[in-house]
């Protein structure tokens, strides 16, 4: 292990690309990217308030089949990814990204005009398709341009901005159910998309050149992915995420039914889940304040470690004390600001040995921390029986399968200087 000095000279002479190969101003890129990006978890968090009116609009018999508002789109947002990445890598970016920001206004249209459940489910769906390409291309455009701690710096700020969302997602979805029916949370997210698809047309080049796109072929596409799941790094680092993002979709999922149904604050969960979300958005503004000094493996290793901790002891004290909000929350608070510091430096890990095959190597990524951790997260989430002690047991046990898959990574190092 090197100290924080060696830390901060190994990184000035770090291979990577810094802010000056950017086409706009950072002060520009950075929320840009950070739209983009947004584009999904509006998808998601918007409607959180609106759950239980959809639920009643369409008479909905379990209680937990509000959830499958949230999955129909996370299961859509999965698996695609694994094909727009190697289609980004061959056609470019901006073109793709334009045509995948189309769908997910028209998705968002037809989620408006649906009159039966089954269908907003398969929109939901289609939904998700088109943000897959959305987020994989936005990530993509990111590693084309900076790479190492550079990218996980800058990959802090886009989620600082990002988590402004989450904050204010809910109140906005609570918002407008004060003056318009559920359907509009959709119709805010066809607004979103369109500014957004004018401001990519206008500001934002091709950021793949023609020289550096790969030939589009099954075998092709075959041998990007084995060198995906080849190189250790990416691999380790790509699985453990998939794991530890299990716990944000479970929160997001069960959310409404925790605040609402254990403490009974119903009518004020945007503001306590905008809480939530603002301890995300300031851990990732620290992170990019400290990264490119302590490193990517150090801080994540850490904070994943503090992550399992904490979950760990407020399920006790949930347990021992009874479940109390002012007891729940500042704990909850402290384990997601942790999760917010590992999700950039994860990724900028897993992506930085796979510069030339970026789309490829972002989509397989996505695909870990979406339907994978979709998929943990339901299990997680669907364990909720009233009291928030399963949801918290499901954390720990995330937060340990991820550590174990990082000690197996790096051979049993944690901490080390990178």
């Amino acid at each position: 292990m090197c100290g924080a000095r060696s830390c901060w000279k190994r990184s000035m002479t770090h291979s990577s690309k810094g802010q000056d190969t950017l086409p706009m101003p950072i002060w520009e890129f950075v929320p840009m990217i950070a739209s983009l990006m947004a584009l999904n978890a509006l998808a998601i968090d918007i409607m959180l308030p609106a759950l239980s009116e959809i639920s009643s609009h369409y008479s909905l018999q379990e209680a937990n089949d509000q959830q499958w508002v949230i999955f129909a789109y996370i299961f859509g947002f999965g698996i695609p990814q694994l094909f727009f990445g190697p289609i980004s890598d061959r056609y470019g970016r901006k073109g793709l990204l334009q045509l995948c920001i189309l769908g997910y206004i028209l998705a968002g249209l037809f989620c408006m005009m649906t009159s039966a459940f089954s269908v907003l489910l398969a929109m939901r769906f289609l939904q998700g398709v088109f943000a897959a390409g959305v987020r994989v291309i936005a990530a993509a455009i990111v590693r084309d341009l900076m790479a190492g701690r550079a990218m996980a710096r800058v990959m802090s700020l886009v989620m600082t901005v990002f988590m402004a969302v989450p904050i204010f997602a809910p109140t906005i979805g609570a918002a407008i159910l004060l003056v318009a029916p559920w359907q509009w949370t959709f119709g805010v997210l066809c607004v979103g998309g369109l500014m957004l698809l004018v401001w990519v047309q206008i500001r934002l080049p091709e950021t793949q050149p023609e020289e550096a796109r790969q030939p589009l072929s099954v075998r092709q596409t075959s041998l990007a992915y084995r060198q995906v799941l080849t190189t250790r790094e990416t691999l380790g680092y790509m699985s453990a995420s998939g794991v530890i993002f299990g716990s944000l979709f479970a929160f997001i999922a069960a959310s409404e039914q925790i605040f609402r149904g254990v403490f009974d604050k119903g009518e004020s969960f945007a503001l306590w889940f905008a809480g939530i979300a603002a301890s995300l958005a300031v851990a990732n503004f620290i992170n990019a304040r400290i990264v490119e000094r302590f490193g990517m493996r150090r801080i994540s290793h850490i904070v994943l470690i503090g992550f399992t901790l904490l979950a760990l002891t407020n399920s006790l004290a949930m347990q021992m004390g009874g479940e109390q909000l002012m007891l729940f929350y500042p704990l909850f608070c402290l384990t997601f600001a942790c999760f917010g510091m590992m999700g950039s430096n994860f990724s900028a890990i897993a992506l930085e040995p796979l510069g030339r095959i970026a789309g490829t190597a972002s989509a397989a990524y996505g695909f870990a921390t979406s339907t994978v951790s979709s998929l943990f997260g339901y299990l997680v989430a669907s364990r909720f029986d009233g009291s928030v002690i399963p949801v918290l047991n499901g954390f720990v046990v995330l937060g340990a399968i991820s550590l174990t898959l990082v000690l197996i990574t790096e051979r049993g190092r944690l901490f080390t200087c990178s």
